[in-house]
């Protein structure tokens, strides 16, 4: 039996740590903090679509025991660092999601997630190109909106289509024929359909207003209010996800609650939401945009493997 042994060579574990070098440099270079937060949360994210790990705290001695979580992001304590006067910090951590597992994805992976104020989502596209640009050499990426990418695939007008031609694309394209709502349609058109087709480095940006998350929605972007946020693809892979981050604690609670009761809808467990952060909204986040990406997958695209397991020690199979 050899399962002891790490499944990335130790050639590549050489160059990942030479990268990890790279992204500290960069951001020591711009004078930007490096912070630490807790990866146990009493809160859980608020997505629908992700599902944290859950364990419990025991006391020492006996006690009652207290739920935890394994954060998906070190996006909310991070944000309360901003609202506590800490300016601009970034953070390379292990994350935790449960389910995910494939050739692009292990249950624990390193996320570096930064947060740069005074800066718009575009001004932080342009950090995020030249961090890319610094570790792979690809120079800037093409920029295009969401709504344009669906006309230049698909050929469909997302801003005046209706949800029944959405549904006939699913079904020639994808196959597909279940029943989904509009978001569902344009979720599944896209990862099927266009995002396999971004080869080259392309900053997707103005999501439909329907999908900011986290973001706040502006005008401007697009011909109609869309969501601040953007994503980068590199040879057809999610690589980054970044917003103009919102800074309503009302709008905030809101939207927790939009996502609680879409998880009922979803028949999947409603979690404690994070009050904390909503209290660091309260006191006051600086206008900012923060952005995560996914280091292995950078790795991977540095050393041009195909696979999450060549750039990691122990994946899920050999834990």
């Amino acid at each position: 039996m050899n399962d002891w042994q790490p499944t990335a060579s130790l050639t590549n574990l050489r160059r990942r740590a030479q990268v990890i070098d790279t992204i500290r440099r960069f951001f020591a270079e711009r004078q930007v903090l490096e912070v630490e937060t807790p990866s146990l949360s009493a809160a859980a994210v608020s997505d629908p679509h992700l599902f944290p790990f859950a364990t419990d705290y025991v006391p020492e001695g006996g006690g009652a025991a207290q739920p935890l979580y394994l954060h998906t992001s070190p996006e909310y304590p991070m944000k309360r660092l901003l609202a506590a006067g800490s300016g601009c910090i970034w953070q390379l951590c292990r994350v935790y999601r449960n389910g995910e597992s494939g050739s692009r994805h292990n249950p624990e992976f390193s996320m570096l997630e930064w947060y740069r104020l005074g800066f718009d989502h575009h001004r932080l596209m342009d950090e995020v190109d030249d961090l890319v640009d610094v570790v792979l050499g690809c120079g800037r990426s093409r920029r295009v909106t969401y709504a344009a990418l669906f006309v230049e695939h698909l050929g469909v007008d997302i801003h005046t289509c209706e949800n029944a031609e959405l549904a006939r694309l699913g079904l020639e394209h994808c196959d597909f024929r279940g029943e989904l709502d509009r978001d569902g349609w344009l979720n599944l058109l896209f990862s099927h359909c266009i995002e396999p087709r971004l080869l080259q480095p392309t900053m997707v940006y103005a999501f439909p207003a329907s999908q900011a998350a986290l973001a706040r929605v502006v005008e401007g972007d697009d011909r109609v209010a869309s969501a601040a946020r953007f994503e980068l693809f590199i040879k057809g892979m999610e690589l980054a996800n970044g917003y103009f981050e919102l800074t309503d604690a009302d709008e905030q609670s809101r939207r927790f609650e939009a996502d609680q009761r879409l998880r009922e809808v979803f028949q999947r467990p409603v979690l404690p939401t994070d009050q904390r952060l909503i209290g660091a909204l309260q006191q006051g986040l600086p206008e900012c945009a923060g952005v995560a990406l996914g280091v292995d997958r950078l790795v991977m695209l540095a050393l041009g493997a195909s696979r999450i397991d060549e750039v990691i020690a122990f994946p899920l199979q050999r834990a």
